[in-house]
């Protein structure tokens, strides 16, 4: 699991170190469905290599439409953090992907342990939030509003 320091500078070496001995190396093919949305949400990933698309269902459209792309050094997955534990996006590997996994229950006991990680973790996961808000909301925009409606 190298080359990870710098997306996780937001933790002390330490809590690094920590974090990491949870992760799993994985790899996914291209076109492989990493979750849906709605589904049981219980792990995260820290992209290593290649893209994912996330995607939100709008009913009556199909495909879903996509509201970002993820690439290396990027946080996959945040609805593992608080209930009800689910998916609110959908992704899927559009290249080949290589990715750190890290389950959330261990994930979660580690937090519970050192409080200073947890509240790293939840700061962190925070700003994903939010950021993963205002691009779906920015890409529902483009897709939906009426020309002209976008805010300047």
């Amino acid at each position: 699991m190298t080359g990870l320091s710098a997306p996780l500078d937001f933790l002390s070496a330490t809590q690094r170190e920590r974090l990491l001995a949870a992760g799993l190396d994985v790899t996914f093919p291209a076109s492989t469905r990493l979750f849906d949305e709605g589904g049981k949400a219980d792990r995260f990933w820290l992209l290593r290599g290649g893209r994912v698309d996330l995607d939100v269902h709008v009913p009556g459209r199909h495909p879903a439409p996509v509201v970002e792309t993820l690439g290396p050094g990027q946080l996959l997955g945040w609805s593992w953090i608080s209930p009800p534990y689910r998916w609110h996006l959908g992704a899927r590997a559009t290249s080949a992907v290589e990715a750190t996994e890290f389950p959330a229950g261990p994930v979660l006991d580690l937090c519970a342990a050192d409080p200073a990680l947890g509240y790293a973790l939840m700061r962190r996961f925070t700003e994903v939030v939010a950021e993963r808000l205002q691009a779906t909301r920015i890409r529902l925009l483009d897709l939906y509003a009426p020309h002209g409606s976008r805010p300047a």
